[in-house]
């Protein structure tokens, strides 16, 4: 087991504990800088600064308990960003009302990408309100049909 799987594995008390999963861990380097990124979500895919900060006090206290890196580092936990890669399809179930970015494997009505709010999404099936023009429509599309799924930035 390499190392960040083995960090992975010894944090997952802490998210439990804090009820949040790990959307991603990876190591971030600037010139001689190296950070150690935690990027948590919580099911319905939001995140906030008290929750982050209370997961970052308890990894720090594993990671200086065992001093399991040697080299110097910075611990960031954070959100995965407003814009992040819907990876998990248990978060799917949490998407209505939310404004997505979808690139779908066969094209809906001549269009491989659409951008809008998602009405609802029931077995299966997702209803995203988006504009054609000057116009809303409505496309529906099997959930097994998505190949790219992102939250986006309503302007």
């Amino acid at each position: 087991m390499d190392r960040d799987e083995h960090l992975k594995e010894l944090f997952q008390t802490v998210f439990q504990k804090n009820g949040v999963s790990l959307y991603e861990l990876k190591w971030l380097s600037q010139g001689r800088e190296r950070t150690l990124q935690v990027a948590i979500t919580k099911p319905d895919g939001t995140m906030d600064l008290d929750t982050c900060a209370a997961v970052s006090e308890q990894i720090s206290e594993i990671l200086d308990k065992d001093d399991l890196i040697k080299e110097e580092y910075t611990l960031e936990v954070c959100s995965p960003g407003a814009e992040r890669e819907i990876r998990d399809p248990e978060e799917l179930k949490h998407i209505a009302g939310k404004y997505v970015h979808v690139r779908l494997k066969e094209p809906y009505k001549n269009l491989n990408e659409l951008t809008g709010e998602v009405k609802d999404m029931a077995n299966g099936i997702v209803h995203l309100l988006y504009r054609d023009k000057a116009a809303t429509r409505t496309a529906e599309f099997k959930t097994e049909d998505i190949e790219y799924i992102r939250y986006a930035v309503k302007l």
